[in-house]
């Protein structure tokens, strides 16, 4: 029996890329007015490059984009002529700065309405997420029971690790767990890799072949998909 639905969060129940742009111009504002001389050398299309300068110095961070972000504020800030000092307290104010921007989602149609529909039919509700969006400060703290993000447990999705300390969280076995994500490999694969049940949310109308135990391309879908993988799995607990 079905009991506990994980999903992944930015591009399954909101678009990840305007947030992240948003998030990135408020940063941009602050770094302006507290820390001029980064902002004399750098701007904000200058991110990426920043942001690739530190994965190829630091590879082992790349799991987490928080760690990512805050090097990323780092190694701009010391180019800058910063102290040691002063790019320490400077960067961990800016990562909190654009932290508070990157949790100022807009939920794709039907999201809230589907949440606070399976929250009432009594599932599990969870966060499993490479990125660093936060259940309570996005507005979903009443709704969900739980999250894991890459930043946390250490690897992304879709290595197995993350799926492995929900399952021990919830106390559950794969089989009594679906996973909804739009990523085919970090969601998809991920979830059929360790067994539990799998819905692609295929918001675009991709044609890709992926192996997802069920496909929606509308949120307010997710509950029927829900219903059906729970008599599939009731059958096959009966054979």
């Amino acid at each position: 029996m079905i009991k506990c639905i994980t999903f992944d969060l930015d591009d399954t129940l909101w678009a990840v890329n305007p947030v992240v742009d948003q998030a990135n111009h408020t940063l941009y504002e602050w770094l302006q007015q507290n820390a001029e001389a980064f902002t004399q050398l750098y701007t904000v299309r200058d991110f990426p490059r920043l942001r690739s300068e530190v994965l190829a110095k630091h590879p082992e961070i790349s799991h987490s984009v928080t760690q990512i972000r805050i090097k990323q504020l780092e190694h701009g800030l010391q180019a800058a002529g910063y102290s040691e000092a002063e790019t320490e307290a400077l960067a961990l104010k800016a990562f909190e700065v654009f932290l508070e921007a990157r949790q100022q989602v807009t939920f794709f149609e039907h999201a809230m309405g589907m949440l606070k529909e399976l929250h009432n039919q009594g599932y599990k509700l969870g966060a499993l997420s490479n990125g660093n969006a936060d259940i309570q400060r996005v507005g979903l703290g009443e709704l969900f029971d739980f999250q894991f993000s890459a930043d946390k447990v250490g690897q992304e999705k879709p290595h197995p690790l993350m799926f492995e300390q929900m399952l021990h969280h919830v106390g559950l076995r794969p089989e009594q767990v679906i996973h909804i994500g739009d990523n085919p490999a970090h969601d998809v694969e991920g979830a059929n890799n360790v067994g539990i049940w799998s819905i692609w949310v295929n918001l675009e109308g991709k044609t890709e072949q992926v192996a997802a135990t069920r496909m929606v391309t509308c949120l307010s879908d997710i509950p029927s998909a829900i219903a059906e993988i729970a008599e599939l799995a009731k059958h096959r607990t009966t054979i």
